[in-house]
């Protein structure tokens, strides 16, 4: 590749100096307290809460893992996580007014604010190690390994792990300085970058001289590669000489198990990590749900098709590439059809996404521990100018120890995603349920996240089962355990529950035992509205997201028949909206 020219140098600087500003600029505002720090003072609109939850699931490895699934197997590969749909709603119109109404500063918290005891105590304590140094500093490296990629293959003059070590202390130091408001700023702006750095790829590389030459896009492809849904066979099609095929069996363990049983960063089923993060940080219950619709629409219906359209585009440039190597497409087509100045557009547009995504777990596994570990077991009653202190001396540590896992540990990604999905198969029902039922217990939930692993170690060492259809088995497994569990150990203390219950107002049939003790509470009712909007939303989200790919693919009366379907869906999500009184809990 050419070396980069002084345009594609001005943007990528520009870039960089338009985020060190943001984080000058909110850096006296994070050194408050740690509300400040971790939560922007609960004073998010909804639109920039959303933007950032948009923007931190849009790493730099997300356009090249969907790129991927497009070019083995067709549009129809992206089923492997438009399935989430279900579990995203679910959070909006159940979970994302609750978390707000908690009024905690992280999701661990939650736990001594609803179950009691010392095993309460050591789950949080596990969790906040467990999750905010450890599986965080993962998820960081696999986002390490994808920019790794991006910058071998783009800037071969440049050194990749220094450049790695170099955007990781750069990142580490302006959220560091500037807490979350910081974050959830460069977030929105790094989002726009990104989102218009793909559109513009995705434009030039569908009107390359390749493609063209081609006859376009469904010229040079099989037409079962334009297939928006897989078709249903015994076998699964891996030869790329036909229609993707799954057993139905597959597909519905995706589709109707694996979205609310399993636990996945940033797809946890009723909300959490980073997710509830930002929900948490909106300025009341209403800005909350919001934020966490306007997610869930961006998730789904903006962002892909671009990368969709790259991924098909890299079979016509690059047919031959190794299977193993087809995610690697996204970037070979950035290599061949951006001209001087657009290729610093898009690698600054790839650095928006790397770094939004960083910045956010760097602050987010910070809350943990100083909010759950430190201040929680070590450091009870210090000033809030300490823990600020110390949250920027974590934060400098867990990227430190990031960059160690993604140069010592991590080999590949692949199959990642997988392994992480089934260990986590049956958690989400405690998650969930946790809300909901008051039997449940701590000793519930350690049990929840103990025995899928039993049952995950058992099927792959036992059994001939492959993913997803090991879901059925971990999940079943892990459920009967956890209400074995549950029913042979004591409950939450009666103090806890009714604190609890009037802090959340959660309401539902499976909190009357408590709820008849707390005559002067008033829960929440309604719950047949909710589960209405749930159904409205998964219509609105695949009528707009099919809506688009059939616009863009020439088809406007389909688009349009889909696009009608998501407009009905919408206003009667409006109306229910427009109705409530978002004043009665606050």
């Amino acid at each position: 590749m050419a070396q980069l020219t002084l345009l594609d140098i001005a943007f990528i600087a520009g870039y960089l100096l338009l985020t060190l500003f943001v984080g000058l600029f909110f850096s006296r505002r994070a050194s408050e307290n740690v509300g400040e720090f971790f939560l922007s003072g609960r004073k998010l609109p909804w639109w920039i809460a959303g933007t950032g939850m948009v923007a931190t699931t849009f790493a730099a490895d997300t356009p090249l893992a969907v790129a991927g699934f497009v070019a083995k197997n067709g549009i129809a590969g992206n089923w492997v996580w438009w399935t989430f749909v279900s579990g995203g709603m679910l959070t909006v119109f159940f979970f994302a007014r609750l978390w707000r109404r908690a009024n905690i500063l992280t999701d661990l918290e939650f736990i001594e604010l609803r179950y009691s005891g010392k095993a309460a105590s050591f789950l949080r304590g596990f969790k906040a190690l467990y999750f905010g140094l450890f599986i965080n500093a993962v998820i960081i490296g696999w986002v390490n390994l994808a920019m790794f990629k991006i910058i071998k293959i783009m800037i071969p003059g440049l050194n990749p792990e220094l450049t790695i070590v170099g955007l990781v202390i750069f990142t580490a130091i302006y959220s560091g300085m500037s807490g979350l408001w910081g974050v959830s700023i460069t977030d929105a702006v790094q989002f726009v970058i990104a989102m218009a750095g793909c559109i513009v790829l995705a434009v030039l590389a569908v009107n390359s001289p390749q493609v063209t030459a081609a006859g376009g896009l469904k010229q040079a492809l099989p037409g079962w590669m334009f297939d928006f849904f897989p078709s249903f066979s015994s076998t699964v099609n891996s030869s790329q000489t036909g229609a993707y095929a799954l057993p139905f069996t597959a597909f519905a363990a995706m589709a109707f198990v694996q979205w609310w049983s399993s636990w996945y960063p940033g797809a946890e089923p009723g909300g959490g990590g980073y997710i509830a993060q930002r929900m948490m940080s909106a300025k009341d219950e209403k800005h909350s749900l919001l934020a966490t619709l306007w997610f869930t629409i961006a998730h789904y219906c903006v962002r892909p098709w671009p990368w969709i359209v790259v991924g098909l585009v890299s079979l016509v440039m690059f047919p031959n590439l190794p299977v193993g190597q087809k995610e690697d497409g996204f970037v070979h087509v950035m290599n061949a059809v951006l001209p001087a100045g657009l290729k610093g557009l898009l690698i600054a547009a790839f650095m928006a996404a790397y770094m939004s995504t960083l910045s956010t777990h760097l602050n987010w596994g910070t809350s943990y521990l100083i909010n759950d570990l430190y201040k929680r077991f070590v450091k009870p009653e210090a000033e809030q100018n300490h823990y600020v202190l110390m949250s920027r001396i974590v934060t400098a540590i867990t990227a430190i120890f990031a960059l160690y896992i993604t140069f010592y540990v991590l080999e590949t990604i692949t199959g990642a995603w997988e392994f992480i999905i089934q260990c986590g198969a049956g958690t989400g029902f405690v998650l969930i349920m946790r809300w909901f039922w008051w039997r449940l217990n701590a000793w519930s939930e350690i049990t929840s996240m103990v025995a899928p692993i039993i049952a995950y170690t058992w099927v792959s060492q036992f059994t001939t089962l492959a993913f997803p259809n090991t879901i059925y088995v971990i999940v079943l497994f892990t459920i009967a355990c956890t209400l074995a569990v549950t029913w042979v150990t004591k409950p939450t203390d009666r103090e806890k529950l009714h604190a609890f219950y009037r802090t959340t107002r959660v309401g539902g049939v499976l909190w009357k035992p408590v709820a008849d003790e707390l005559p002067d509470v008033k829960g929440d009712t309604g719950f047949p509205a909710l589960f209405a909007d749930w159904f409205f939303g998964i219509v609105l989200v695949y009528a707009m997201l099919f809506g688009t790919g059939k616009l863009i693919f020439g088809e406007p009366v389909a688009a349009a028949l889909y696009y009608a379907a998501g407009a009905v869906a919408g206003v009667m999500i409006y109306r229910d909206l427009s109705k409530r009184n978002w004043k009665t809990f606050d």
